[in-house]
């Protein structure tokens, strides 16, 4: 049985930024398939709700249930223990299409400067 790798997805320092104050998050119950590019669950903020989606296709193995009582912990750790799911990727290729933490910040700071 060939067992694929876990990826750990959150949102990032920038999306809790541009989203405010977190006050509810809902996400999938483990068990639950994912696909990449689909929603996977919300972020509810005091400006709007905002879709999360899923950067690679797997199962749902693990939920942070800290996030059911304290959502406004993806506004202080976003890169830490405010993750959101643990998925057992079906597709580990998938990763090739992330970007890099180098390629997401200059997207990130393109996005930040006036145009």
């Amino acid at each position: 049985m060939l067992l694929f790798g876990i990826g750990v997805i959150g949102i990032t320092d920038h999306a809790q930024k541009a989203l405010g104050d977190i006050v509810y998050v809902d996400l999938p119950k483990p068990g639950a398939t994912v696909e990449k590019g689909k929603a996977l669950g919300s972020v509810e903020s005091v400006k709007a709700v905002s879709d999360v989606y899923a950067p690679v296709s797997g199962e749902v193995i693990e939920v942070n249930e800290t996030l059911t009582t304290s959502p406004e912990k993806l506004n202080e750790d976003p890169h830490g223990e405010a993750w959101l799911v643990k998925v057992r990727m079906s597709n580990p290729v998938e990763l090739a299409d992330l970007l890099s933490a180098a390629d997401y910040q200059k997207y990130a700071e393109a996005e930040e400067s006036p145009h």
